[in-house]
């Protein structure tokens, strides 16, 4: 008898009302136009026009002058030297609006989320426990962000979120880390970088440079090259011998479900994609919350990690390493005899394990899992970190089988030697229902990350790549069920 996996009847899509203030970029010749129209407007007609917009987008933001002010700062220098003193405020922010778009962050899809245990268990009752749930959230573009929300589950395997935030915020970035040029020097006679391009780019930089100022430095340096591929390769395989590492900080007031988390870096400008969050105990007993995403630029994929101790604060750095390439990269939530350990699918068909002293390199990786059923014989990977339990590390897998049709299944593994398999489940846990095998890629059930709740296990899970829900199963009767499979 098959196991009885039990589908809530929650399921969360897409809100096209979820709006951030994004900067619109018009191009030079473009922005300098612009300008020279809005400079021309009569101040009083300056004025009526910039409270018009102001009183139509303000109740949207919690301070939409603060975005116009910061937009005006990042086109200021179009604007003529002799006028800029005697520039109105007015001026400033109505040119500011100009240059802001509105982007809805989850118009495409609301999908493949992560679970772990909220930082604040303070208000939970008996049979509850207070938890975050992370979103891939798309939009236009088919750009991928982060968002949250924070929820509770009782004894009843029910789930209640709580309020979902009004102002959206991306947080403030800050990078405290510059780049040596002397240490990038020697990396960068390791590529195929023609010489003259590569000296060129030197002489750009100064001693220390931030991420921004190599990206804009690459921007002119490799605008002689010809074809576009070329160039987006040279590109990313320079971005990716630089510290990548920036931070984000949201307002202490700000609802979780207010913030999000998007791309900031060209290495991920197309796509902050599927993090796999879990609550990592150090060895001194310390917890950070931890995350691996994989960074898209809209040509290559580079696997990232996130850190945050409250939510509030997030540092976001590159991982390196032979190993730390492709997709489904997640962390262990615990070190394994004086190792980090990671789960990976780095050849985009089989499981493989990593160890490593530095977490935030990986150099070797060890097959661990091959497609066994005719349900997983196209690839198999993690659908989420490794779960600790009293039998063994849990891993919920996806397989993806004929008409590319993504299932869940279940795997166990040693808790002291995690590369070896206890027992995998025979047939799919979760497989697409009727209801669930349309969206932006149908017939798709698939998650990143899953947690156990009293008896069972609670899966949230994407829905064809569109949507999310959430099921449950009991834990021993899967545990039973992983094991008699061998």
């Amino acid at each position: 008898m098959r196991l009885q996996v039990s589908r809530t009847n929650v399921r969360l899509s897409p809100d096209v009302r979820k709006v951030i203030p994004r900067f619109f970029n018009t191009g030079d010749e473009r922005s300098r136009t612009l300008i020279s129209r809005v400079l021309s407007l009569p101040e009083e007609e300056a004025k009526a026009l910039l409270h018009q917009v102001q009183h139509e987008f303000s109740n949207r933001y919690s301070n939409i002058g603060l975005v116009f002010e910061k937009h005006f700062d990042l086109v200021k220098h179009y604007v003529p030297e002799k006028i800029m003193p005697v520039l109105s405020i007015e001026k400033k922010l109505l040119i500011g609006s100009y240059f802001t778009m509105e982007y809805s962050l989850e118009h495409a899809a609301l999908f493949n989320p992560s679970i772990v245990e909220a930082p604040d268990q303070s208000d939970a009752g008996e049979g509850e426990r207070n938890v975050i749930i992370s979103f891939r959230a798309t939009g236009e573009g088919h750009v991928s962000s982060l968002v949250f929300k924070q929820a509770k589950l009782n004894e009843k395997d029910g789930i209640q979120f709580g309020p979902s935030g009004k102002y959206l915020s991306e947080g403030r970035v800050t990078q405290k880390k510059r780049n040596e040029k002397g240490a990038f020097k020697e990396l960068l006679s390791q590529t195929l970088l023609p010489v003259d391009i590569r000296e060129d780019i030197l002489s750009r930089l100064p001693d220390t440079f931030s991420y921004k100022e190599i990206e804009a430095t690459l921007k002119t340096a490799l605008h002689q090259l010809e074809s576009g591929m070329a160039k987006n390769k040279l590109r990313y395989d320079i971005l990716s011998l630089v510290n990548t590492t920036y931070e984000l900080h949201f307002q202490s007031d700000s609802l979780l479900s207010e913030r999000v988390i998007f791309p900031v870096t060209f290495t991920e400008k197309n796509g902050i994609e599927d993090a796999r969050f879990i609550k990592f105990t150090a060895e001194d007993g310390s917890i950070k919350y931890m995350a691996t995403y994989t960074a898209y630029d809209g040509s290559f994929i580079l696997p990232h990690l996130i850190e945050t101790r409250d939510f509030l604060h997030f540092k976001m750095s590159a991982l390196h390493g032979k190993a730390a390439v492709n997709k489904n990269l997640a962390l262990f939530p615990r070190m394994i005899n004086g190792h980090y350990a990671m789960i990976a699918r780095i050849d985009g068909v089989n499981n493989y394990i990593m160890f490593s002293d530095d977490l935030y390199l990986w150099e070797t990786a060890t097959l661990l899992q091959q497609p066994m059923y005719p349900w997983e014989f196209i690839q198999i990977g993690n659908a989420g970190s490794p779960i600790e339990t009293t039998r063994g590390w849990l891993i919920i897998t996806h397989g993806v089988g004929p008409m590319r049709k993504y299932c869940l299944g279940a795997s166990l593994f040693d808790l002291n030697d995690p590369a070896k398999e206890l027992g995998r489940l025979k047939y799919p846990l979760l497989m697409p229902e009727e209801d669930e095998r349309h969206g932006y890629v149908p017939n798709v059930v698939y998650s990143c990350g899953s947690i156990i709740h009293g008896d069972k296990l609670f899966i949230p899970y994407a829905v064809s790549d569109y949507a999310t829900s959430f099921a449950t199963v009991p834990l021993e009767a899967l545990l039973d069920e992983i094991m008699a499979a061998g």
